[in-house]
């Protein structure tokens, strides 16, 4: 893996251990979600850990032409908000009946209201109000009125997140290929919210990629796009739910996919990680939470289980409505 570090002094962590002034605490590193999540659905009862996709050979498709005459593509998770579907906004609990399970598309001409409820994105640190977090339309637009990509691709494509590897694999990733392909995209940006969310991303991404369209992901999950193995990467060490940028603050959403862009420019070759040099607070202690059994008590616990539970089955049950089958019981 090459990796390539931003640097910035005042963003340097000045929370030191005692005795170590100007060293950051343990634990202020990329939280390993993968081992996170594992522990998490092992407290909850569940004693099948999930699979990851792993591959060791990574495709790698330079850009053909600047990216002043690019056409750039932005591909997300975020799902459009179903009025019927129940609380979607700030503060919503994990919503599965606002899940997709069909790849969708949308005129980047237009604005677009666009939710991440129904994935499991960090409810408590994350921001669910400003849509640029997860979805940097804007900020792609912008970068085309500037002159730093020759402009956004006609549509943007909203990719489910199954936990079926192969269904990914082998139906919406040649979907979005070829709309991909349908609009002469030159390079890819792609935004995944929750643990799932990234490695569908990562998965697509390699597809892109194969077919020689260049990629970018803007990952909080550092781990899981890794473990999966993508060309390029530019690592937003922000809360699940908001790698495109702090909430209310366009500055670090324009900076965030100004990073991006480098990287697609810059990147070496495949496996290339890059990690911005935006906190997302003067604390770290917001890693310590999303998904740590260790912090909620035997009754919370059975809680989180029971609405664990409700939202699988419900999950399931739209997958089938959708699908004509369940297609997790493949992987």
């Amino acid at each position: 893996m090459s990796t390539l570090a931003a640097h910035s002094p005042a963003c340097s962590s000045v929370q030191g251990r005692e005795g170590e002034p100007g060293f950051a605490p343990t634990y202020d590193q990329a939280v390993a979600y993968i081992e996170r999540t594992r522990a998490w659905y092992l407290a909850l009862g569940y004693d099948a850990p999930y699979v990851w996709a792993h591959y060791l050979e990574v495709p790698f498709a330079p850009l053909k032409k600047p990216l002043a005459q690019s056409r750039v593509a932005l591909i997300t998770t975020a799902a459009p908000y179903q009025p019927g579907k129940g609380d979607q906004g700030p503060g919503a609990a994990y919503n599965a009946a606002a899940k997709f399970y069909r790849v969708y598309d949308g005129d980047t001409s237009i604005d677009h209201d666009l939710r991440i409820a129904h994935v499991g994105i960090d409810r408590k640190h994350a921001d669910l109000g400003d849509s640029g977090c997860w979805f940097p339309l804007p900020a792609l637009r912008r970068a085309a009125k500037d002159g730093r990509i020759g402009a956004v691709a006609p549509r943007f494509f909203g990719a489910p997140t199954n936990r079926s590897q192969r269904h990914t694999l082998e139906v919406d990733a040649p979907q979005i290929v070829d709309g991909c392909r349908a609009d002469q995209v030159d390079a890819a940006i792609l935004v995944p919210n929750c643990p799932i969310c990234h490695q569908t991303l990562s998965l697509i991404a390699r597809e892109l990629e194969a077919a020689g369209i260049s990629t970018v992901l803007i990952a909080a999950a550092k781990d899981i796009v890794e473990y999966v193995g993508v060309p390029r990467v530019l690592f937003s060490d922000f809360p699940l739910g908001n790698a495109a940028g702090r909430p209310g603050d366009i500055a670090s959403q324009d900076a965030t996919l100004e990073l991006a862009l480098r990287v697609l420019e810059h990147a070496p070759a495949a496996r290339t990680t890059v990690q911005s040099p935006l906190r997302w607070s003067a604390s770290a202690d917001w890693k310590l939470d999303y998904a740590n059994p260790a912090r909620l008590s035997a009754d919370e616990l059975q809680r989180q289980r029971a609405e664990a539970e409700t939202a699988r089955i419900t999950a399931r049950e739209l997958r089938v409505a959708t699908l004509g089958r369940d297609v997790e019981t493949q992987r």
